[in-house]
């Protein structure tokens, strides 16, 4: 509820003459809030009506704390209210269509797995030697469609639907696909590198589900950075809390699941949906 309008009936007789202008405010509601700074620090004020606006008065012993506080209280209002969420995103429909696919597409390459077996796991698994012992850099893209067995597969299809669906709905069908095959490689990339010289071998679509919860917190993070200001940070540690929760709790259990396949996946697409949704967003907002 906005603060009632100041008594417009004040007369000088009623304000003591010693005090001394703290600021000028264009409206009333200004000047009251910046009252209640002063107020809160435990000193009197006095908002009074000028051809100006509003000059907030203060006792003169109070005058250069009570200015420090206002300024403060300026900075930290920068950006506050936070601005509404576009309209285009709100209205963006749930995706639904190309998450079939990609699990269609899944399905098909495990059904080739059986038919031919061994020849596309030696073929196309994650190899940290093969990739930068041989060249074989195709390896960072064809693991993410290969599996070991069925409960692999049925695991990963199954949350990969519900992921890439709420990932693509948020970001857009065209750059959620682009943002998630870069931060997917990316994480198979780094997890190689890590790995390298020794034998790593690793195969499944874990890593781009991962990298699409990464996503969709880096989008998030920058979101709130975006109506909160540059100089609030705290507000970024609850998206980024609850996805590192979800990552602990599905990317780290069981004795053959690839914790650090997981971990890269989300940290490049972390990064990815900070900073590469970021440029979009923050010319779609100006």
């Amino acid at each position: 509820m906005a603060p009632p309008d100041p008594p417009i009936d004040l007369t000088r007789e009623r304000i003591p003459e010693e005090l001394v202008e703290a600021g000028v405010y264009s409206t009333a509601t200004e000047g009251f809030d910046h009252g209640l700074v002063v107020l809160a620090m435990g000193w009197s004020y006095w908002l009074v009506p000028a051809d100006a606006g509003y000059r907030l008065l203060v006792e003169p012993r109070v005058l250069a704390a009570a200015r420090e506080e206002l300024a403060c209280f300026d900075r930290e209002s920068i950006g506050w209210p936070p601005r509404p969420p576009a309209e285009a995103a709100a209205g963006r429909r749930i995706e639904l269509l190309t998450p079939l696919l990609w699990a269609v597409a899944v399905l098909a390459v495990f059904g080739c797995q059986q038919e031919w077996p061994g020849l596309l796991e030696e073929a196309g698994a994650l190899d940290a030697r093969a990739v930068f012992g041989h060249g074989e850099y195709w390896r960072l893209g064809t693991a993410l469609f290969l599996h070991a067995n069925v409960e692999h597969l049925v695991s990963n299809v199954i949350s990969g639907m519900f992921a890439l669906s709420a990932m693509l709905s948020t970001l857009g069908r065209r750059r959620g696909w682009v943002l998630l095959a870069l931060a997917a490689v990316m994480g198979n990339l780094a997890t190689a590198a890590l790995n390298y010289p020794g034998p790593y071998r690793s195969l499944g679509a874990s890593t781009a589900i991962f990298a699409a919860l990464g996503l969709l917190t880096g989008r998030a993070m920058r979101v709130l950075r975006l109506r909160h200001g540059p100089r609030r940070w705290r507000p970024l540690f609850v998206p980024l809390a609850a996805g590192g929760t979800l990552l602990g709790l599905f990317g780290a259990g069981g004795p053959r699941t690839d914790v650090g396949a997981h971990l890269a996946g989300f940290a490049a697409g972390l990064a990815l949906g900070f900073a590469a949704v970021a440029r979009r967003e923050s010319r779609a907002e100006d």
